[in-house]
């Protein structure tokens, strides 16, 4: 699976005839399940004990699964949450009277896993921590506690640890009021932690000024803390995943982001590409560069650019420390790789006291294998698999549609919500993979959940519609209809890039959907081929050949239970299956629309947590696609 993960990375460049490579994160992940099964991580003190470390890990985990879909990563963090979350979604060992932000962390996975498989013990375990996350106590000025046992004081470190999960349950359950007060603990660190000269952020800020360690005017700990800073910078690339395009906040958290990696590009280490442990005190006696923050900050600013929150040049710093990590910390032996260079921890005061000095921090140990180290390695190297083609989509909006197709399902709480080829759903129905696979050639996703209108249209280059409904399906479907196909062929006209999916008689409306691809030349025709019958899987299969002027490169696909298309000028066959015209494509006017029988990308034969083998490459085939369509 990893080899074909290879190939498909490769195929995306069009690297024809290359022998693939596993990449450095995806060895990396193969080691982490062949070594700590189910999560139970045997280099720290307590394996197999509630803590961020291992949510770290399952962190990166989950990353090289969004990019290479290998179903392996999602069972091993489906084991590593389960091994905690018991049937009626009681989290076993969790400490609420310690009101640790590190705690909160691994409900990350909790949630990854509830979005996947829908099942409410996730949900109820998710909910108890954002709970616990309501009795947090909070400084004068409304910013967490770290713990209980830190009083008034705010860390870099719980940017990281709680703010991305309560992202991620405001968009999965639908709770819009958190997000302001998200962005307010970010803006405070901001706005209190950064030092004005440097850009560069302190590691502790104690309000109260009444540490030891705080300065007595701005409460600030000595010292910057290169992990501190790595905390904060992911903190800002993740929440930015799912805090809503208009919130007010969005804006500033962009600019806190390219303020902070402003500072870190800065304060790279020349020579070595790597980010030392005391960021602005390279080179002096006994400090030393570090592998956990130069691992943050390749994904921060990979990342960054991918999604367009900072400059391409920040690219070339990306891949400079990747490039370094590799040199420095990376080891293999018998198959298997190591990562050296994480120092084990970083704090302060607490017993033993922790001054926060540039002799404490020299003094912190690195060790090898480190969980949150090589979550870090495996969040970077995700990214890194993506680098070579994020600027191709750049400036492009790919939107899918959320009305003719406008099917919905109650989640967990009992709200209603969209699925069924949404980029939201990453269940089986879900278009959660696909609109990854823009996102790695750095397009941008959105959804119309009305009819289209010319204005929403001008803001999109690429638009989607799949299987449209039917009443058996959505008791109140909403049809295409004359003024909605107008609009969408206007939009083409001018050069938009327009893929069709139809399905199969039994699960999509053919009749009024027609009205629009036969502008274009394009008849779906209402019948059923590759039906698949029990196991008969290849009845399923399509063969796409290279050289079709969309797919570059050849793929064995996977349709199961299709119709078939007829076309006349301007549409011309792409694939065809004996007689049968599976894959259509047209240019009209400026524009282009992709036919298809079947929305054949969607998660279920994508994400390779099924039953599909190997031989069908859909991912392989959705990243030509995609690819193609930005190119347009």
């Amino acid at each position: 699976m990893r080899f074909l993960a290879g190939l498909l990375v490769l195929g995306c460049l069009g690297a024809q005839g290359m022998v693939a490579q596993e990449s450095p994160s995806q060895k990396m992940a193969a080691t982490v399940i062949a070594e700590w099964p189910a999560g139970v991580i045997t280099t720290t003190g307590h394996p197999a004990t509630w803590g961020y470390e291992e949510g770290v890990l399952l962190d990166g985990m989950a990353a090289e699964w969004h990019t290479t879909a290998d179903g392996q990563d999602f069972h091993y963090i489906k084991a590593a949450v389960d091994k905690y979350v018991t049937a009626d979604g009681t989290i076993t060992g969790y400490k609420p009277e310690a009101h640790s932000l590190d705690n909160i962390e691994l409900g990350r996975a909790v949630l990854l896993v509830y979005r996947v498989t829908q099942q409410p013990k996730y949900y109820k375990a998710a909910k108890f921590l954002h709970d616990q996350l309501e009795a947090q106590p909070r400084t004068a000025s409304g910013g967490y506690w770290h713990k209980q046992i830190y009083p008034n004081q705010m860390w870099l470190d719980g940017a990281y640890m709680a703010e991305p999960f309560r992202a991620a349950y405001a968009a999965t359950f639908h709770e819009s009021g958190d997000f302001a007060d998200i962005a307010k603990q970010l803006l405070l660190m901001d706005a209190h932690m950064r030092e004005p000269k440097t850009g560069l952020m302190r590691h502790g800020w104690d309000e109260s000024e009444k540490m030891p360690w705080a300065n007595p005017q701005t409460g600030l700990s000595p010292e910057v803390w290169g992990r501190a800073m790595g905390w904060y910078a992911m903190a800002l690339v993740d929440v930015l995943d799912w805090l809503p395009q208009d919130q007010p906040q969005r804006p500033e958290l962009v600019a806190a982001l390219n303020r902070t990696m402003a500072a870190v590009v800065k304060y790279q280490d020349a020579k070595t590409g790597l980010w030392w442990q005391v960021m602005d005190k390279g080179g002096k006696a006994g400090n030393y560069t570090e592998a956990s923050d130069s691992c943050m900050f390749v994904y921060a600013l990979a990342k960054g650019v991918r999604m367009g929150y900072l400059p391409q040049a920040d690219e070339v710093s990306a891949r400079r420390g990747w490039d370094g990590v590799q040199k420095a910390f990376v080891t293999t032996a018998d198959g298997k790789m190591a990562l050296s260079g994480t120092v084990a921890v970083g704090g302060l005061g607490g017993k033993p006291y922790r001054s926060g000095s540039y002799d404490y921090y020299i003094g912190e140990k690195t060790r090898v294998n480190d969980a949150k180290g090589i979550g870090a390695f495996l969040l970077a190297g995700s990214e890194m698999e993506q680098a070579s083609t994020e600027a191709l989509g750049q400036g492009k909006t790919v939107l899918v549609d959320a009305w003719f197709n406008s099917q919905t399902r109650q989640n967990a709480v009992g709200q209603t919500e969209l699925f069924h080829y949404k980029w939201d759903d990453d269940s089986n129905s879900g278009f959660a993979f696909f609109g990854r696979v823009f996102q790695r050639y750095g397009a941008k996703l959105a959804t119309e959940k009305t009819a289209p209108t010319a204005a929403d249209l001008k803001k999109a280059q690429i638009y989607i519609l799949a299987s449209p409904d039917i009443p058996s399906k959505n008791p109140n479907p909403h049809y295409m209809d004359e003024e909605s196909g107008k609009v969408i062929a206007d939009w083409v006209k001018r050069g938009g890039v327009l893929l069709l999916m139809e399905n199969d008689g039994p699960n999509a409306e053919f009749e009024h959907f027609n009205t629009l691809s036969e502008r274009f030349g394009i008849h779906f025709n209402q019948v059923l081929v590759n039906h698949v019958v029990g196991d008969d899987l290849p009845a399923g299969e399509l063969e796409i050949p290279a050289g079709t002027g969309v797919f570059e490169h050849p793929h064995l696909a996977y349709m199961k239970d299709t119709c078939t298309i007829s076309v006349k000028g301007p549409a011309k066959a792409v694939v065809t299956k004996g007689s049968d015209v599976m894959i259509a494509v047209a240019r009209y006017g400026k524009g282009t629309v992709f036919a298809v029988v079947d929305p054949w990308v969607y998660n279920e034969y994508v994400d390779r947590r099924n039953h599909l083998p190997e031989k069908y490459d859909n991912l392989a085939g959705a990243i030509d696609l995609a690819g193609w369509a930005v190119r347009q």
